[in-house]
């Protein structure tokens, strides 16, 4: 199912680099990946996200979810790494840096060139981190610039695992039910489960 999917997503090849995405993640069909780029095992990646491995290399671990109309890119001869578990928050760039294991970069949030970020870091969303930048393990950093206004508890932690874990679940759910389908006119009454009775609602600690 997953590779007669992908023969609809606009997946490049750019100067024989040919994209590779492992069967279990679920790249939309309105993404967009080119070149050099590794997708691990169950990532998700958002319509509208660009993941651009033309002038560089872009590697996302397993675990990954870079959610809708994010940016991935480089400058000349630069790798991007997402570690296992990072999670990108809707409409962030991550240009040239490196994203810890477990990290969440929030929703619009602008990661410069060679920026590291240790493992189990959060940075809030529309923040901004200056090139070159690093911080260590569970830095939390919010601002333009980015700074450290605190350490990021296990609290944090578990509430933010708890997101990833619905977005690593995501790739299995879109390969079973993702259809293209006209809208109904009106509201009619469905079979299907609405999705409040699906998830359950959860709170950030």
């Amino acid at each position: 199912m997953p590779y007669t999917f992908y023969l609809y997503t606009m997946i490049y090849s750019f100067k024989g680099a040919i994209p590779v995405v492992h069967p279990s993640s679920f790249v939309h069909p309105q993404a967009v990946v080119t070149g050099n780029v590794i997708i691990g095992k169950k990532c998700y990646i958002g319509p509208g996200a660009a993941i651009r491995g033309d002038w560089g290399t872009i590697i996302i671990e397993d675990g990954c979810n870079v959610q809708e109309n994010c940016t991935i890119h480089m400058f000349p001869g630069t790798t991007v790494l997402l570690k296992k578990g990072a999670h990108i928050g809707h409409g962030a760039v991550v240009h040239g840096a490196t994203v810890g294991r477990q990290c969440l970069v929030g929703m619009n949030a602008v990661i410069m060139d060679d920026v590291v970020l240790g493992d189990e870091c959060i940075v809030g969303a529309l923040s901004l981190l200056k090139a070159g930048e690093q911080f260590p393990r569970r830095s939390l950093i919010a601002g333009n610039p980015g700074k450290i206004i605190k350490k990021v508890s296990n609290e944090m932690i578990r509430w933010k695992k708890e997101g990833t874990a619905l977005y690593q679940q995501l790739p299995a759910d879109c390969f079973e039910s993702l259809q293209v389908c006209a809208p109904l006119p009106k509201p009619q009454k469905i079979s299907a489960m609405p999705p409040e009775q699906i998830y359950k609602r959860w709170k950030k600690k």
